[in-house]
C-alpha cells in the first residue's frame, strides 16, 4: 500500500478536527492542582493542571478570566470547565477554560501558608530585625547552582557595575530532596568563615514544587539567624517564598539582586565628583563670606580709630569728675550758709552779746549766781564783764 506524505500542519489540523468533533471533549469538567501559573500582561491566564500521575496545559482567555472571583495561584486545587483543543502551531492539546472554581488548596500551598503564618507570629518577618545591606561591599557571596543562567547573570551585572567586586560562589542544589539542608549548611559556612560582606540566595523561576526548598522552615531560620545580611532572589517577580519574607532584602530577580548588592561604580564616582564640586563651591563661598566680614571689620571705626572709644571714655570720666566737683561745691555752699545762719542765731542768743549792753554775770565757785539768796557775807565772787572778769568780796 502506497501512502502519500502529508505536512505537519495538515496532520495537526486533522487531529484538531477529530478532537473538535468529539462531543465528550467539547465540554469537560476537570479537577486538579494548579502549577506553573502565569498571569500574562494581556490578561490571559496560562497554567498547568495536574494530579498525582499526569498533567495538562490550560489557558483561560481574558474574556473568561474577568469573571473569576479569585486569583488562581500555584498549589490551588480547582475545578475547570472548558474545551479540549489542539494548538496547531505547537501540536499540543490543551484545555481552553471557560470557567474555574476553587476546589480547596493543594497540600504544598497549605503547608506554605501555615508555615508563613507561624513564622510571622514568631516575628521572623519584622522590619526591625532586618539588617542593612553594605553600601560598598568588597565581596558578594552567592548561593545558587553553579550551572545555569542565574550565576552568569549575577556575575555579569555585578562586574559591569563594579569590576573590583569579588564574587564568591558556594554551589548548592536549588531544588529537589536535600536541597534545603545544603542551603542551610552554605549559609552557616558563609557566616562562620566570614566569606562575604553580603549573601545572595538565588535561583530562577519554577513551580511551587521547584521553589519548595526556599519554603522550608530550616532555610527560613538559617536566613533569620545569619549575621551577614541576606538578599533573597528566588523565582520570578511574581513568585514569593518564605525566604523572601525572612531575608533582609527581597529582589524580584537574581539580576536585580546583583544591582541591589553592588553599587554602580560610575554612579558612585559621579556622586563623589558632585560632592567634591559642592565642597569646593561651599568652601569658595565660605572664603568670600569671611573676606567680606574681614573687610567690614577693617573698615569699621574700631580699626580705623582704635583710640576713639578710649577718648570717649575719658570724656565721660571728665564729665563725671566735673559733676562730682560741682556736687561737692554746691554741698559746701549749702553747708556754709547753714552754718552762718546757725552762728547768727547762736550769736543773737549769746549771753556775751548781752554783756556788751552793760550787763555782767556773777559767779561763785564756777557756778552762775541767779539769786541773792545764793550769796553770803564775805563770799568772794567773780564778776564777768564783756571785756574781762573782776573779783569782789561781799560785806
Amino acid at each position: 500500500m502506497k501512502y502519500d506524505p502529508v505536512s505537519v500542519t495538515d496532520l495537526n489540523k486533522y487531529i484538531k478536527e477529530k478532537i473538535a468533533n468529539d462531543e465528550a471533549l467539547n465540554n469537560v469538567l476537570v479537577k486538579g492542582e494548579i502549577s506553573n501559573f502565569k498571569n500574562h500582561y494581556t490578561g490571559h491566564l496560562y497554567f498547568t493542571l495536574k494530579d498525582e500521575n499526569s498533567l495538562i496545559k490550560c489557558i483561560m482567555f481574558k474574556s473568561s478570566a474577568v469573571n473569576l472571583k479569585f486569583m488562581p495561584k500555584d498549589g490551588m486545587k480547582v475545578l475547570v470547565f472548558g474545551t479540549v483543543s489542539v494548538f496547531e502551531r505547537d501540536g499540543v492539546y490543551q484545555i481552553y477554560c471557560k470557567a474555574m472554581q476553587e476546589d480547596g488548596m493543594g497540600s504544598l500551598y497549605t503547608a506554605y501558608e501555615e508555615l508563613k503564618a507561624k513564622l510571622d507570629k514568631e516575628g521572623l518577618f519584622k522590619v526591625e530585625h532586618k539588617k542593612k545591606i553594605p553600601v560598598m561591599p568588597k565581596c558578594i557571596g552567592v548561593l545558587t547552582s553553579n550551572t545555569g543562567s542565574v550565576i552568569r547573570d549575577i556575575i555579569n551585572v555585578s562586574t559591569r557595575r563594579n569590576p573590583n567586586v569579588y564574587i564568591k560562589l558556594l554551589p548548592v542544589p536549588v531544588q529537589g530532596e536535600g536541597a534545603a539542608i545544603k542551603i542551610v549548611d552554605a549559609i552557616k559556612t558563609m557566616n562562620d568563615k566570614k566569606l562575604a560582606d553580603v549573601i545572595i540566595v538565588a535561583r530562577g523561576g519554577g513551580s511551587l514544587e521547584d521553589l519548595w526548598p526556599f519554603n522550608e522552615e530550616i532555610v527560613a531560620r538559617a536566613i533569620y539567624e545569619s549575621e551577614l545580611p541576606v538578599i533573597s532572589a528566588v523565582g520570578h517577580e511574581t513568585d514569593f517564598t518564605i525566604a523572601d519574607f525572612v531575608a533582609d532584602l527581597r529582589a524580584p530577580t537574581p539580576s536585580a539582586a546583583a544591582e541591589l548588592a553592588v553599587p554602580n561604580i560610575s554612579d558612585v564616582m559621579l556622586k563623589l565628583n558632585s560632592y567634591n564640586n559642592r565642597y569646593k563651591l561651599a568652601l569658595k563661598k565660605k572664603i568670600e563670606v569671611m573676606k567680606l566680614r574681614y573687610e567690614k571689620c577693617m573698615n569699621s571705626r574700631v580699626f580705623k580709630e582704635p583710640l576713639q572709644k578710649i577718648q570717649e571714655k575719658y570724656i565721660l570720666i571728665d564729665m563725671q569728675i566735673k559733676s562730682i566737683q560741682n556736687s561737692i561745691t554746691n554741698l559746701y555752699k549749702d553747708k556754709k550758709n547753714y552754718a552762718i545762719n546757725m552762728i547768727a542765731k547762736l550769736d543773737a542768743l549769746s549771753p556775751l552779746k548781752t554783756l556788751t549792753r552793760g550787763y555782767s554775770i556773777v559767779g561763785l565757785n564756777g557756778k552762775v549766781i541767779k539769786s541773792v539768796k545764793q550769796l553770803q557775807k564775805d563770799d568772794e565772787v567773780d564778776i564777768r564783764f564783756y571785756d574781762g572778769t573782776a573779783k569782789a568780796k561781799l560785806i
